[in-house]
């Protein structure tokens, strides 16, 4: 543990998760942007669907953990949503079970501290054709039908148990061209399927009415006041800080 401390923001899903530092993903993108004022975690784990993930909930998220998290970002829903196949060992769930498992994690997260605030990202679409010339192995039986059904039962759980939500399969395919430049195979996100999902997350975050605001703009920059470098900027010689530029790097955020 380093210190000072910092508001604590855990991603916590399968591969949209455990990759989202790759191909300039979006975990990355929050952690620059965030930089200075709270700290990213990943729990993320490839191929898990919201079964698995209950079986370890209470490791990743100890209730007597000695701090906890000020945001969660859950994503689990993909694998779910992929249909069963003849031995009943691949990572479909049910729907009726996928509802339930998720209320059951938006239960226990609350239950960590009164000062928790949680979001759950519904799964992405999919470019069914594009997973088809990849040659993924282990995604047969996945369309972006299945994924619309178990996105729309996410924000229902949202609704019902008072958690924001993000429709990502909404959002990403607001882009006109997203099936050929939001992902790397047909499932996982190339950097423009990544920026949408950070904007949305950014939006829901400065739309959200918590108190205190988790909102980049909102938290302060570490050691900001310590700073003793400046620079002179325009013909009045107004100086800021370097943590000042930042607010100037990220306003493409907004």
């Amino acid at each position: 543990m380093v210190g000072p401390s910092r508001p604590l923001f855990v991603l916590f899903g399968s591969s949209i998760v455990q990759f989202s530092y790759s191909n300039q993903g979006w975990a990355a993108i929050l952690a620059d942007i965030y930089a200075r004022k709270a700290d990213i975690v990943l729990r993320g784990y490839a191929g898990w669907n919201s079964r698995r993930a209950l079986q370890i909930l209470n490791q990743v998220f100890p209730k007597n953990a000695a701090v906890q998290p000020s945001l969660v970002i859950v994503y689990f829903g993909g694998n779910d949503s992929m249909k069963p196949d003849s031995a009943a060992l691949g990572p479909h769930v049910p729907l009726p079970e996928y509802i339930d498992n998720m209320k059951k994690i938006a239960t226990h997260l609350k239950s960590l501290s009164e000062n928790i605030r949680i979001i759950f990202l519904t799964c992405p679409p999919i470019n069914e054709e594009q997973i088809r010339q990849a040659q993924l192995i282990g995604v047969e039986g996945r369309t972006n039908e299945s994924c619309r059904i178990y996105a729309e039962a996410c924000m229902e759980v949202c609704k019902e148990m008072d958690v924001k939500g993000i429709n990502i399969w909404t959002a990403i395919q607001q882009k006109e061209d997203w099936m050929t430049t939001c992902f790397t195979d047909g499932i996982h996100l190339a950097s423009e399927g990544s920026k949408i999902v950070v904007k949305e997350v950014l939006r829901a975050i400065r739309e959200a009415e918590w108190e205190p605001s988790l909102y980049w703009r909102s938290l302060a920059s570490e050691f900001a006041e310590e700073e003793s470098a400046f620079l002179s900027v325009g013909d009045d010689g107004k100086q800021i800080s370097i943590s000042d530029l930042d607010i100037q790097r990220y306003s493409q955020w907004e």
